[in-house]
């Protein structure tokens, strides 16, 4: 079975741990991740906005790794498509478009509310909170997303986090149902 593709919305880009791990998870090929620049630009006026004192060239760097990390991850020429789209937020609709122009089943976003099952469902879209994501992909391949969340426990240095820690960080990060299936699949026997 082929790995989702998905589309994962600024607001699930924004917190770092929920970040590193949606990146890994792509990277890891259990999902085909996709954003567009205009998602990309969201994330980073945001952290700009609430982080004035993270260095511009980092957040770049940041942004660039993103990139480079995901082959063919940002979806382009969705534009068009966005004036035919009826959304509760009218900002969101470039979300939507780029999932459709990208050819994404998932929109990945805590905002669920902004992205009603009825307006998606004529596209073949569906939005999914990433607590519910990832819980699914618990589902399908638990032992490759526990490694994934060793290797960015093992990958963090400022601060180090063990995995423990990184998983309170995420179930903070919205996916506390998640991360509680981790704990139970982490116990012995």
């Amino acid at each position: 079975m082929p790995s989702p593709l998905v589309v994962y919305d600024a607001c699930v880009l924004f917190p770092p741990a929920l970040r590193d791990l949606l990146l890994r998870l792509a990277a890891a090929g259990l999902v085909r991740a996709r954003w567009s620049e205009r998602i990309l630009d969201e994330v980073f006026d945001n952290l700009r906005a609430r982080r004035p004192d993270l260095e511009a060239g980092r957040l770049l760097r940041t942004r660039r790794l993103m990139c480079e990390a995901i082959p063919e991850c940002v979806v382009r020429g969705y534009e068009r498509l966005v004036p035919g789209l009826f959304l509760p937020d009218p900002s969101d609709r470039h979300v939507l478009a780029t999932a459709i122009h990208g050819k994404a089943g998932i929109i990945v976003t805590a905002n669920l509310r902004d992205f009603p099952a009825e307006r998606l469902a004529p596209h073949g879209v569906a939005a999914q909170h990433p607590d519910d994501f990832v819980l699914g992909l618990l589902e399908r391949a638990d032992k490759a997303v526990l490694r994934v969340l060793e290797e960015q426990a093992g990958a963090l240095r400022s601060p180090p986090l063990s995995v423990e820690d990184l998983m309170e960080r995420l179930a903070r990060s919205g996916l506390a149902r998640a991360m509680a299936r981790v704990e139970q699949l982490r116990r012995p026997g």
